[in-house]
């Protein structure tokens, strides 16, 4: 085997300035494929932070029925005390859950004294809020301190349309789940500033204050309890913990709750999906240009050493050694390229990081690129090119094995 080695290595330093083209275009193609998955990481990366760290969480939890007609933001599909605590006796033993926050989102108009529009408001523990969404709270401008009593927060759009500013007293003005309407005036603590998904026109008071306006009385009651998992790779995991939630019955032996992951309820879900896709698109045009640049490096080293193959055949070496001389050319051809094109694409994102590229998405701009690379990503990559490198060499190896020494050797 050794020999053969030997041999293989031998021949492509023989043959160097083709070696060395077929090895650059393999290294351009993992390099390529390396960078794009750092890249689309990055944004990937961005758009799942603003999802789940500025609006929903990773995992929400509703009674039964509650996300069908979410729409409309029944209060009559409420989570009672007697639910809050039950969940909240699960969630405290649970390895994967950091934290929790309750919530409760009803419609509301919203006046300043000269004109009216509607507000989805959310109403929140501040102390849980900020805690299970942390990049809320950089969202939020002109907030002195935490949400207090008497304050809300007001989204960027609606604050804009209305010609609303830090310090002025507007009216919220809601239904409660029996019809009656009641207001209460409260000052504007702070703007919240456009998020890229959903809940970029959400508004925030505190839960004490939704009481008040919805008249709810001194029981708590939430829409949503929104989780927040010390690891996010372990969604499928936390939610398959969350069973005895889903298991539980309510007197018509009926599921109680619903427990839904921000993939289900997001989406922008189906965006990550496509850079997922996409991802894969560019492994494949990898495996094209690696497959077409070995195979014709093979292919034309088969007819540039007839003559020889002719020669060491008639001397009695058997098809199978000449196959194993091509397919180790092949193998180290794509473990040459692998490893230059790892080295090569981890010291460009990390020079993208030094540089601290921007760019702009939506509404956002000036974001910083953060592109990082896993070991394990270029690993995989990696694999698949020297396993691609072996696959191209098999036809143009049994193609040399098969020639005949005789019309070989009559060849020149």
């Amino acid at each position: 085997m050794n020999n053969i080695l030997k041999i293989s290595f031998r021949n492509l330093k023989r043959n160097s300035r083709r070696t060395l083209l077929t090895a650059s275009l393999i290294t351009l193609g993992v390099v390529f494929v390396l960078l794009y998955t750092a890249l689309s990481g990055s944004f990937k990366g961005y758009m799942i932070g603003q999802i789940t760290d500025s609006n929903m969480g990773h995992i929400q939890i509703h009674k039964k029925g509650y996300v069908a007609s979410v729409d409309t933001l029944p209060l009559d599909k409420n989570l009672n005390q007697t639910a809050i605590d039950f969940i909240e006796k699960e969630l405290k033993d649970n390895p994967y859950v950091e934290s929790y926050a309750f919530k409760i989102k009803f419609g509301a108009m919203f006046s300043n004294f000269e004109s009216t529009t509607n507000i989805r408001l959310n109403a929140i523990i501040p102390e849980q809020e900020f805690k299970t969404l942390p990049a809320l709270e950089q969202r939020i401008t002109g907030l002195k301190g935490e949400l207090s009593g008497g304050e809300v927060l007001v989204p960027e759009l609606l604050a804009n349309g209305m010609k609303t500013k830090i310090g002025d007293t507007i009216v919220l003005v809601a239904n409660n789940k029996a019809g009656s309407v009641n207001g209460i005036n409260v000052k504007v603590g702070g703007i919240v500033g456009q998020i890229s998904g959903p809940g970029g026109k959400d508004g925030y008071i505190t839960l004490e204050d939704a009481k008040k306006v919805l008249r709810m009385g001194e029981m708590m009651e939430v829409s949503e309890i929104v989780i927040r998992l010390k690891d996010l790779s372990t969604l499928e995991k936390a939610k398959v913990s969350l069973a005895p939630i889903l298991e539980k019955q309510n007197k018509e032996g009926k599921p109680s709750f619903e427990v839904h992951t921000w993939e289900q309820l997001s989406p922008f879900y189906n965006i990550i999906r496509m850079l997922d896709v996409m991802n894969l698109s560019m492994k494949i045009i990898l495996i094209s240009i690696v497959l077409i640049s070995i195979l014709n490096v093979m292919v034309m080293s088969v007819y540039e050493r007839v003559r020889e193959i002719g020669t060491i055949a008639a001397m009695g070496t058997r098809p199978s050694t000449i196959v194993k001389l091509f397919l180790a050319e092949g193998l180290m051809l794509g473990i040459f390229g692998a490893i230059v094109g790892g080295v090569v694409s981890f010291g460009l994102v990390a020079v993208l990081n030094v540089v601290k590229i921007t760019y702009s998405f939506g509404r956002e701009s000036g974001l910083v690129l953060s592109p990082s690379l896993g070991m394990s990503e270029a690993v995989s990559v990696g694999i698949i090119v020297i396993f691609i490198s072996l696959v191209a060499s098999i036809s143009p190896a049994l193609k040399a094995s098969r020639l005949d020494p005789v019309e070989a050797l009559r060849t020149f």
